[in-house]
């Protein structure tokens, strides 16, 4: 073979050899392309949630090295928790998460490799990793860990790199599990309650609205106690109404029994008698921590958790629904005054 032959094949060669690579640097210009669209200096990538994607994201998984891992899903057109237990969700919070989304960007390279992950936290040993799905599609995939003056520091899955960004708001995805349940227990309009029955250790008490006051019985555990309250306030139930009609759970006791929260033998039992509807009877039981109880809803399996503000009322004793006992001093101090105004009186007739 002749080496003008010899030259052409290796001419050919080397062409081909420089098309592949050619090839192979347009592809990985196209994919660091993608990667980074959006970002204004094309070196950043995009991390936001994209608008348009909100209401079609369908799942959410939140995977907290702290707090452990919550996966929210949606069921029509409302949020459940799904993981770690099956309950509605706050709908509001999942809404803030998703809001939130739509807010981050990047706004420096802090290093280029993965060598630095764990120094950042964004390593899946301590970053709150959290993934948003479109049907079976990821729409984002991030880890977000430290912050500090640089910034928030994250990275996104399938790109080395960690990256400072800015819009994310950490408590939204940082929640314990109990605050990305729904807590409201009650909702009812307290003008639209007519009876008010509690039964306690202390007696029964029995308020019932008549006109726009209410008026009062109780019978109390021993046979001397008064078939009613002497001192009566009936601003005193519309306190309570007020501690009820907007109810909501501080905990959830998903793990207890009857036995443990002491409602196989409820310490008080109330029932909310409504002009319109089923009445409201809730049974509340032992003391959680603090004052704070333990409290069923009537046809809910759910054992709640409720604050001592509220447990307060369904324990109460009768002094707490009446008026202040007016003092022997004070009582001499009235009676003088009324003397004294007796004898102005008295004096002005004789004049």
């Amino acid at each position: 073979m002749s080496n003008q032959i010899k030259i052409g094949i290796a001419a050919v060669v080397l062409v081909g050899m420089a098309g592949a690579a050619y090839q192979a640097q347009q592809a990985d210009k196209q994919e660091n392309a993608r990667l980074t669209a959006g970002s204004g200096s094309g070196s950043l990538p995009e991390f936001k949630l994209a608008a348009d994607d909100v209401d079609k994201i369908t799942k959410i998984e939140l995977k907290n090295a702290d707090k452990g891992e919550v996966v929210l899903e949606k069921d029509g057109d409302k949020w459940r928790v799904k993981k770690p237990v099956d309950y509605p969700a706050n709908q509001q919070n999942v809404k803030s998460l998703l809001d939130n989304l739509k807010e981050l960007k990047a706004k420096d390279v802090i290093d280029k490799g993965t060598g630095a992950y764990a120094d950042y936290q964004v390593d899946d040993a301590k970053a709150v990793h959290v993934v948003a799905y479109k049907g079976n599609d990821k729409a984002v995939d991030l880890y977000f860990g430290k912050s500090g003056g640089r910034g928030q520091m994250a990275r996104k899955a399938g790109l080395d790199g960690v990256f400072a960004i800015s819009g994310y708001s950490s408590y939204l995805y940082a929640r314990d599990t109990k605050n990305w349940r729904e807590t409201s227990l009650l909702k009812f309009d307290d003008a639209a309650v007519t009876k008010v029955d509690l039964k306690n250790e202390n007696g029964e008490f029995s308020f019932t609205k008549e006109g726009d006051a209410w008026t009062a019985k109780f019978k109390g555990e021993k046979a001397d106690k008064a078939d009613k309250l002497e001192r009566f306030d009936d601003n005193k139930v519309k306190d309570m109404l007020r501690a009820y009609k907007s109810l909501s759970a501080d905990d959830f006791a998903d793990d207890k029994s009857d036995a443990d929260t002491g409602l196989d033998k409820p310490a008080a039992s109330l029932t909310f008698t409504l002009k319109e509807g089923d009445p409201i009877k809730l049974s509340v039981g032992k003391t959680s921590s603090g004052e704070s109880r333990f409290l069923r809803k009537d046809g809910d399996k759910q054992i709640y958790i409720i604050s001592s503000w509220s447990a307060g009322w369904a324990v109460a004793k009768a002094e707490k629904f009446q008026k202040p006992e007016e003092k022997k001093d004070d009582k001499k101090k009235d009676d003088k005054k009324k003397d004294d105004k007796k004898d102005d009186h008295d004096h002005d007739e004789k004049n």
